[in-house]
């Protein structure tokens, strides 16, 4: 049985994601891993991830594991917090940027990376066949408490920056918290770096009622009219767990995520002198643009953060990250990470002494358009191969990293599944505006041609 998607397992709270699943899944990863070393395990706000926490420790520590419950607490600081801590293994409760009806989990081995798709397989195996790993009442695990890993998180943060020099800028941010968790850290993080910080939805609520999770140009409504209304510096929005950020400039104008991996891209390889910069195939062309001038080098994976990550860490690369403002710094950790992405951004802005419209106006600019077209889960690979043969012709390239990537004149289009719900995604990319529009709208009626194609089979 598939369990786990692109970035670990998401399913609706209720019809799937029960307590027998909770605890099943739990006693599978329980025997994965020795009895001795400990279990961190943490969550996000969501309505139920509090109550699937408790069966998830509840499970381990029958199974003779030591857990320590770090909280409520963005993901990456959860990372963070298991290398810290000596864990063997964490488990995350989050549903990252889903809607409010899902929750999942993650988890993380003991060098803080997502587990590797072997792991993956050996939790769903055990899922579907293992016994019960219970044991006998003298060999049961405790349950303890961290408190403090919020704290210890925004000082980690803190310390790969200078915030000395961001402090002396007195900078002013308005910080959408989206009601996820980052309402216990960027605050605190921003204080400390000496901003004046005006926050909106700022407290932690699963069911999302200031605006949805992801923090797409049309849900940060509200941030783009607070930032120029009130004369900030910078806008800031985070999705649920805190793993991305994006970024509003003084105008009020929404800055695409593959423009601020584009520009610390530049800025890393900058400053390493040359570098490896790892990204999925879903990044725009802008990003090599950015980084080849100067001696770096643009590496493709699969989508998701756990292949980043992975290939980062076996090319020693300077730099990862995704085109939705999930950003990876390797120097502080291999994990995608929303405040650190805040913390360089305003580290930048300090030490060039510019806003970030005036770093972001000498990047190349492309225009990505990102399209979601309704497919059934069991007639995806299919359509994306008759897409494929209704696309290819006449292509300049093709790449099957991850789906279907084709090159034509003055741009690409990539078609892949998604990794957690029924659905195909469209990705285009061109310098020109208007191409890109054009390859978009071919691409979409070829994909609808390729699905209904599928269906009359």
């Amino acid at each position: 049985m598939r369990l786990f998607g692109t970035n670990g397992i998401r399913e609706v709270v209720g019809p799937k994601l029960t307590p027998e699943f909770t605890t099943r899944l739990a006693n599978a990863i329980a025997g994965t891993i020795p009895v001795g070393g400990p279990v961190v395990v943490g969550w996000d706000g969501r309505t139920s991830s509090r109550a699937l926490s408790s069966i998830v420790s509840s499970t381990l520590a029958l199974a003779g594991h030591h857990v320590i419950e770090v909280g409520l607490l963005p993901t990456p600081a959860i990372q963070y917090m298991v290398v810290r801590l000596a864990a063997q293994l964490g488990v995350v409760i989050t549903a990252s940027h889903n809607p409010p009806e899902f929750n999942g989990f993650k988890c993380i081995h003991s060098d803080g990376l997502e587990i590797p798709r072997s792991d993956e397989e050996e939790i769903e195996r055990r899922f579907d066949h293992a016994p019960s790993t219970a044991v006998p009442y003298r060999s049961v695990g405790e349950i303890g408490v961290h408190a403090s890993g919020a704290r210890e998180y925004v000082q980690g943060v803190l310390a790969r920056v200078d915030g000395a020099r961001i402090s002396a800028r007195t900078y002013t941010v308005v910080l959408d918290v989206g009601n996820g968790t980052a309402a216990v850290t960027s605050p605190d993080l921003l204080r400390k770096l000496g901003c004046r910080v005006v926050t909106l939805n700022g407290h932690v609520d699963g069911t999302f009622p200031g605006r949805p999770s992801e923090p797409t140009e049309a849900n940060v409504a509200d941030l783009r009219r607070a930032v120029p209304s009130v004369g900030a510096d910078l806008g800031i929005a985070h999705d649920g767990d805190a793993d991305r950020a994006v970024f509003v400039e003084r105008s009020g104008r929404y800055v695409p995520g593959e423009e601020i991996l584009a520009l610390l891209a530049r800025d890393a390889v900058r400053r390493h002198g040359g570098g490896i910069v790892v990204t999925p195939v879903t990044a725009p062309d802008s990003v090599e643009e950015a980084v080849q001038p100067l001696g770096g080098e643009v590496v493709y994976t699969r989508v998701g953060s756990p292949n980043v990550t992975r290939e980062m860490l076996a090319r020693h690369a300077v730099i990862g990250g995704e085109e939705n403002g999930g950003l990876i710094f390797p120097e502080f950790q291999l994990a995608r990470d929303g405040a650190m992405t805040v913390a360089v951004v305003l580290d930048l802005m300090a030490r060039e002494g510019q806003p970030l419209d005036a770093l972001l106006a000498g990047l190349p600019r492309h225009t990505l358009l990102k399209e979601k077209v309704p497919c059934p889960l069991d007639r995806r690979e299919e359509a994306v191969r008759a897409f494929a043969e209704r696309f290819g012709p006449g292509a300049e390239r093709v790449v099957t990293i991850d789906g279907v990537k084709i090159y034509r004149a003055g741009g690409w289009v990539l078609l892949r599944p998604s990794g957690t719900e029924p659905l195909l995604r469209l990705f285009t990319d061109a310098k020109d505006p208007q191409r890109a529009r054009d390859l978009a709208d071919e691409a979409l009626a070829a994909v609808h041609a390729s699905i209904g194609a599928e269906r009359k089979r």
